[in-house]
């Protein structure tokens, strides 16, 4: 087992991590909407879906795409259908103080879901195994999962903080629909290398 390409690994963990994409910006919308406490359990579902979601892959389940290519292609189908629908919830979160007592952030369950029609995290997951872990072994895979597990952690926290500042200038209902709006758009943006792949 190659220990020498940890440091690699993690680097490569933190960039992919801090990086915008699906998670962060989700994860900005609900600190601005909800504040950092409550959105706690959806950042940890990140982190532990992402970190589950690396190893299964490890362990085989890429080979399934390869296997059966429909597969990749329902993959990708519902990973945009759920994506279109994450955004329209985002642009259509009301003011704090009119939201019903139902109005939540996301589970941590949702959240770790969320991981398997993510693209970003698919492809994050995909370059790590293939580059860092797959000539390394089984030990390397669960050394890879955890690393990006306690990395993404304070990467994720960032970003609702952020979300969490920006908060007190989105006090006027008109600013706070710009953001969710902002915020939706970006989420559909970020399909865009997904929708380009074959």
């Amino acid at each position: 087992m190659n220990f020498d390409i940890l440091p690699a690994l993690a680097l490569f963990a933190f960039v992919s991590s801090a990086t915008p994409g699906p998670n962060n910006l989700m994860l900005m919308a609900s600190g601005a909407n909800y504040g950092f406490r409550r959105t706690v359990p959806h950042m940890l579902g990140i982190s532990v879906g992402f970190a589950v979601m690396m190893l299964l892959t490890g362990m085989g389940l890429a080979q399934v795409f390869e296997r059966f290519p429909i597969s990749y292609t329902l993959l990708k189908i519902a990973s945009v259908a759920y994506m279109l629908y994450l955004a329209w919830k985002i642009a259509n979160a009301a003011p704090i103080r009119a939201r019903s007592i139902d109005s939540r952030p996301m589970t941590f369950l949702q959240a770790a879901s969320f991981q398997w029609v993510n693209p970003k995290a698919w492809a994050m997951a995909l370059t790590a195994i293939t580059v860092y872990v797959a000539d390394n072994g089984a030990w390397m895979l669960l050394i890879g999962a955890l690393c990006f597990a306690m990395v993404n952690l304070p990467s994720v926290s960032f970003w609702t903080v952020m979300g969490q500042q920006m908060a007190r200038f989105l006090t006027n209902p008109g600013r706070l629909r710009l953001f969710n709006w902002t915020m939706a758009a970006l989420l559909i943006a970020s399909l865009y290398p997904l929708l380009q792949m074959g």
